[in-house]
């Protein structure tokens, strides 16, 4: 006697709705977790925005500015390059441009200017050398253009160069002329 075949299972063709559910709650998952990770990478890539000035941008800044101003005789503020240019109008107090005087070999004087000026292509710190004669032209070259502002100012005979970043940091540095 033969047993009676038994009955076919039916086969399945689709989902339920509690594996759709866990499906849609583990892809949610996922998804705001690489949405954090986004988000903390942004976070992180501002503050080295921020920090990429104070420790890459800034002591560059210094070691030009220190070889400049340790070679000079003396020095000048000025609120101008025009200013600069004629010696009108010297400073005592915090500027954007400095002129300083470089005693040559031969016993003559030599002018170069610093300035932290916009020339049409945004704020940024120039180097001039001042020709013995005609007018000053464009910067020999440009030192930085990152800084938010740049000021010299003299405190106590000491010479101060306040550099204040993109985000708001302050970077105070002081030197003094060769003796």
């Amino acid at each position: 006697m033969r047993c009676p075949s038994p009955i076919p299972r039916k086969v399945r063709k689709a989902f339920t709705l509690l594996e759709l559910s866990i499906a849609l709650m583990m892809g949610m998952v996922t998804g705001s977790m690489v949405l954090a990770l986004f988000n903390q990478q942004l976070a992180f890539l501002r503050i080295y925005r921020a920090q990429s000035f104070l420790g890459e941008e800034a002591p560059l800044i210094c070691t030009y500015v220190s070889k400049l101003v340790g070679e000079a005789d003396r020095f000048r503020l000025h609120d101008s390059v025009a200013d600069a240019t004629t010696g009108a109008n010297p400073r005592l107090t915090a500027s954007p441009v400095i002129v300083l005087n470089y005693r040559q070999p031969d016993g003559t004087m030599r002018a170069s200017i610093m300035a932290f000026e916009n020339r049409g292509s945004g704020l940024a710190l120039n180097y001039y050398i001042v020709p013995t004669t005609g007018t000053l032209g464009s910067p020999q070259w440009t030192i930085s253009r990152r800084p938010a502002n740049v000021q010299f100012s003299v405190e106590q005979g000491v010479l101060r160069m306040t550099i204040t970043g993109p985000a708001g940091e302050q970077i105070i540095y002081s030197g003094t002329m060769q003796q």
